[in-house]
C-alpha cells in the first residue's frame, strides 16, 4: 500500500534574520509547505516568530502555511492566522476549553484544522472530535524545547502513532498523522511504517548543520524511500 506523505519543513530551523532568503531556498528544493510555529511564551519559553513576520511571509511565497499554535489563548490567534490566509491551523487540545468551537471557526473558514497532542496526553481525548478535523499532531518530544538538543523522542512514540492509525482505519477517516518532534533521517522509515502521513522536518532531517539543504534533501528521500508503505 502506498501513500503520499507531506513534508512539512519547520521554518524555525531556517535563518530567522533572513526568512525570505531560507524560504526561497526550500522552494527550489521542491517544498511545497512551510510549518510555522506560533509560541506565545507562555505555553513553552519561545518565541520564533511573530504575527507581523507571518502576514510578511505571506506576501512572499504561494508555499501553504501549515500552523502549529502552541498558545494558552486560541482563539485569539486562530482569529490572527486565518485572516493572514493560512491553509492548515493546528492547535492544542491541552489548551483549549472549547476545542468544538475553535475546530468549528477554523472549518467554516475553509481552513484545514488539526489538533494537536502533547507526548502523554492520550489519543482518547479526541474520540468525538477526530471525525471532525483533517489532522492530529503527535509531539515526540516536549514542545517547544527544541533547543534542548539531549531531549529524545519519546519511548512509546511508535505504540502511539500505531493507536491512531488503527482508530483513523477502524473509522474509515481521511486523516493526516503529522509527527513533530526529532524527526531523523534515521527515525524516518519507522515513524512511516508505523503510520505517519506527514513529517515535520528540522535539524535532524533537512537543516542538518553542515550540509547543504540540496544534501540534505537527498537524504531525506532516501530515508523516506526506506519505509515499506512508501516504495
Amino acid at each position: 500500500m502506498e501513500k503520499k506523505i507531506i513534508l512539512s519543513p519547520s521554518i524555525m530551523c531556517g535563518d530567522l534574520v533572513n526568512l525570505e532568503k531560507s524560504i526561497n531556498e526550500l522552494e527550489v528544493v521542491g517544498m511545497d509547505t512551510l510549518h510555522i510555529d506560533v509560541i506565545d511564551g507562555s505555553f513553552s519559553p519561545s518565541m520564533p516568530l511573530g504575527i507581523e513576520t507571518i502576514k510578511r511571509m505571506r506576501e512572499i511565497t504561494s508555499m501553504n502555511f501549515d500552523v502549529h499554535i502552541m498558545s494558552n489563548d486560541n482563539e485569539f490567534f486562530i482569529g490572527e492566522m486565518l485572516k493572514i490566509g493560512v491553509e492548515g491551523i493546528t492547535f492544542h487540545h491541552e489548551t483549549s476549553l472549547h476545542v468544538d468551537r475553535y475546530i468549528q471557526l477554523i472549518k467554516n473558514a475553509g481552513t484545514k484544522v488539526g489538533v494537536a497532542l502533547n507526548p502523554a496526553t492520550p489519543l482518547n481525548v479526541l474520540d468525538y472530535a477526530l471525525p471532525e478535523i483533517d489532522r492530529v499532531c503527535l509531539m515526540l518530544i516536549n514542545p517547544g524545547f527544541a533547543t534542548n538538543k539531549a531531549e529524545k523522542q519519546i519511548p512509546y512514540a511508535m505504540k502511539k502513532i500505531t493507536d491512531l492509525r488503527r482508530l483513523v482505519e477502524e473509522q474509515d477517516l481521511e486523516i493526516d498523522i503529522q509527527v513533530d518532534g526529532r524527526v531523523s533521517l534515521a527515525t524516518i522509515p519507522d515513524l512511516l511504517d508505523a503510520g505517519a502521513t506527514n513529517l515535520v522536518l528540522g535539524s535532524t532531517s533537512l537543516f542538518i548543520a553542515g550540509n547543504t539543504l540540496a544534501e540534505n534533501r537527498q537524504l531525506l528521500s532516501e530515508a523516506v524511500n526506506k519505509s515499506v508503505l512508501v516504495r
